[in-house]
């Protein structure tokens, strides 16, 4: 959902510039925003998210297209949860059903403070108040990129609030392996024996369920567009939240790269941007359209606050919200 001019932040976009060796990325202070990554091939580089041509159209971006979502990412039944007995409201921003990735401003329509910018690395920083888009308590977020070899971006997300609060923060990079052409053939694996089915509204219904079966399953390698499934579902990833672990593949339909993601959350949601709207003026010239890029997005679950049985949510004075995700880049053998 567009953010409505009245509510867009004034702020001037910074745009940093980072390498380390012959990969490189760009980062905005609006939104957090990964702007554009270069990784190297066997010969040459290649493009790998998708960016707007021009910084400016960020400040719209209503596919929040590499961008770090929050207070809340992903979805919040009917916009309300309780905590400690008293009930929140929030913005229903998606559709008049929903609340969607931390309301309109969310974290990735707000300007971030640039705190430091190296050679390799940015750190940035967001204050929100108490109260903003209906939730309790000051937060501070910062989000920290990297660029480390062998050609890794890595993704360090980390809040603290002065009185409990849902905090999940997500990075929302639409990623292609390819030049040209939708993601569809390539192929995936994910580290997942379980996902959270939802209902019309892509809630999750409470219920943790074997991918078994379904056209969830891709423990297997299999190209993503097989099952002729479109996907935008929580899957629930192996091993102890916590702790950084291997959680997906990614592979070019002609092998020349692959992506590995790796990551501290319990969850990883799959969007195949069956959504993403055409005619957007990407970077460089590419091309923006249905399936032109794959979201593999770690956080906790989506409505987790309204469901006892998920990971939790809630984040409370004393403690620090941590999550650490990284994407590792190859070319095979």
């Amino acid at each position: 959902m567009p953010v409505p001019a009245s509510k867009r932040d004034p702020d001037p976009i910074q745009e940093m510039r980072i390498s380390h060796g012959t990969m490189a990325a760009s980062v905005l202070t609006f939104g957090a925003a990964i702007r554009d990554l270069i990784v190297p091939l066997r010969r040459g580089t290649r493009r790998v998210v998708l960016g707007f041509d021009d910084p400016e159209s960020y400040r719209g971006n209503p596919a929040n297209l590499g961008v770090v979502v929050g207070r809340c990412a992903n979805r919040i039944a009917d916009g309300r949860f309780v905590l400690d007995g008293r009930e929140y409201r929030l913005p229903m921003n998606e559709k008049g059903r929903t609340h969607l990735h931390g309301g309109s401003p969310g974290f990735g329509h707000r300007s971030w403070r640039l705190i430091e910018s190296g050679t390799a690395h940015v750190l940035l920083a967001l204050d929100s108040r108490n109260g903003e888009q209906g939730y309790p308590g000051e937060v501070e977020a910062t989000c920290r990129y990297s660029l480390e070899a062998p050609a890794t971006l890595r993704v360090e997300l980390r809040a603290r609030t002065t009185a409990p609060s849902p905090v999940n923060l997500a990075q929302h990079s639409y990623f292609t392996l390819v030049e040209t052409g939708d993601i569809r053939a390539h192929v995936l694996t994910l580290d997942a024996d379980h996902y959270t089915p939802t209902d019309d509204r892509l809630i999750p219904t409470g219920t943790i369920a074997p991918v078994a079966g379904t056209p969830y399953d891709f423990r297997a390698a299999r190209a993503i567009g097989a099952s002729g499934h479109r996907y935008d579902i929580n899957m629930v990833l192996r091993g102890a939240a916590g702790v950084l672990r291997h959680a997906a593949r990614v592979e070019a339909p002609a092998r020349d790269l692959t992506m590995e993601l790796w990551t501290t959350e319990p969850g990883l949601q799959l969007y195949d941007s069956a959504n993403l709207a055409p005619g957007a003026r990407g970077i460089g010239g590419q091309r923006h359209f249905p399936h032109a890029g794959l979201c593999l997005e770690p956080q906790r679950f989506p409505d987790s606050v309204n469901h006892p049985n998920f990971p939790p949510v809630v984040l409370r004075p004393g403690e620090e919200y941590r999550q650490f995700t990284e994407y590792r880049f190859s070319v095979p053998e």
